[in-house]
């Protein structure tokens, strides 16, 4: 028999050689964790959406013209939305039945996509452009950048006013076709950008999404075409990560200044919750410590600092007026984090009307209630007539 000494020894020598090797296996699975779920936050391939709905096809109920779905976790979302199709479109309206694995929603326009159809819900209402999608004259232009010309989309409008529209990840300027309307009865000229990584933009220099934390200099770039071009008063308008851009150009912009007000619709306040948020969407154990994980690889890999763009704990020195619509029902950006800048921006002096749209998913508000959101949108910017004449 050995001594205690003896077996003390080799216990001690079994975790000296175990320990580390269970730290490297740890470590390595933590790099190999928070790679992927960067790439899913990073990479411009990652965000393009595709086709994961399927058509049962045309169908009636009650003589009312609808189409099948199969059931999913999107068909039953609330309000009026797209069903998108390789070479097709429709819109939809309310659920008329939800049962035996199929939704059955009521066809607002077009012809419903055959049987076994690959399709996607959108809330962009449109595919086309402000002419084809809603009869209003525009140019097609290039805003000049510092990685090259950027296109975009120009509603021109009669008063002095811009608003710079910009839309979410991985999306395009069809997103901000909703708000077109409202702003050109208004007298604004509208420019929908586009920014790097964008299709027809040039990449970033790494070829990354940065979230917001360098794509607010195309979004500047923009507001120097604006202002070359007649504008004397600029609005921010941004969806989703557009709004995070949109609050990163009022932190950090040496034009921010010049920005009379903002509007932010489902906006990234706080990159932490949103990547909490996602996470718990998928189930994933441990949510606190693989939100830390994905937010280290992911400032490692593009050298993005989340810190800043924690918009209660940074915010920007220049905090204009701000509209902020967000939907109760959102499982993409939180909208808690919404209303805790709402209840912070008393003691931020930060001008900010909130509007909660009740069972809204993702940059949706305006797909449930249309006329409420575009009175709100007229109310504020009306309110203020130097931005309306």
């Amino acid at each position: 028999m050995s001594s205690p000494g003896v077996r003390g020894n080799r216990l001690l020598r079994f975790a000296l050689i175990t320990i580390p090797a269970l730290l490297v296996v740890v470590a390595l699975a933590l790099v190999g964790i928070g790679w992927y779920y960067s790439d899913q936050l990073l990479d411009p391939a990652q965000a393009r959406p595709g086709y994961p709905d399927v058509s049962l096809g045309p169908t009636s109920v009650n003589g009312v013209s609808s189409v099948a779905l199969q059931k999913a976790a999107d068909t039953t979302n609330a309000g009026q939305w797209a069903i998108l199709w390789s070479g097709g479109h429709v819109q939809v309206g309310e659920v008329l039945s939800d049962q035996d694995g199929r939704t059955v929603r009521r066809l607002l326009q077009g012809q419903a996509p055959p049987a076994g159809t690959p399709v996607r819900f959108s809330p962009q209402m449109w595919p086309g452009d402000p002419k084809s999608a809603l009869g209003l004259d525009f140019q097609h232009v290039n805003v000049p950048t510092d990685l090259g010309p950027m296109p975009a989309w120009l509603t021109p409008g009669t008063t002095g006013t811009w608003a710079i529209a910009i839309h979410g990840r991985g999306g395009d300027p069809t997103e901000t076709l909703r708000a077109i309307p409202p702003l050109h009865q208004l007298g604004l000229s509208v420019l929908s950008i586009t920014y790097r990584n964008d299709a027809g933009a040039p990449p970033s220099p790494d070829g990354f999404f940065h979230l917001g934390d360098s794509e607010w200099q195309d979004a500047e770039s923009a507001m120097r075409y604006a202002s070359a071009h007649g504008a004397r008063h600029i609005v921010l308008y941004g969806w989703s990560m557009g709004g995070a851009i949109a609050e990163q150009l009022l932190a950090r912009s040496p034009l921010a200044g010049e920005v009379d007000a903002v509007v932010l619709d489902a906006p990234a306040v706080s990159w932490g919750k949103t990547l909490v948020l996602q996470a718990q969407n998928r189930g994933l154990p441990l949510t606190g410590l693989l939100t830390w994980d994905a937010e280290l690889v992911s400032g490692w890999r593009a050298g993005i600092d989340f810190g800043r763009m924690e918009l209660i704990e940074s915010p920007p020195a220049h905090r204009p007026p701000t509209l902020l619509f967000h939907g109760s029902a959102d499982h993409t950006v939180p909208v808690q984090a919404s209303r805790d800048l709402a209840a912070a921006a008393g003691r931020l002096d930060w001008p900010l009307t909130y509007v909660e749209v009740p069972d809204a998913e993702h940059t949706a508000s305006w797909n449930v209630d249309p006329k409420g959101y575009e009175s709100h949108l007229r109310d504020f910017l009306g309110s203020r007539p130097d931005l309306t004449r």
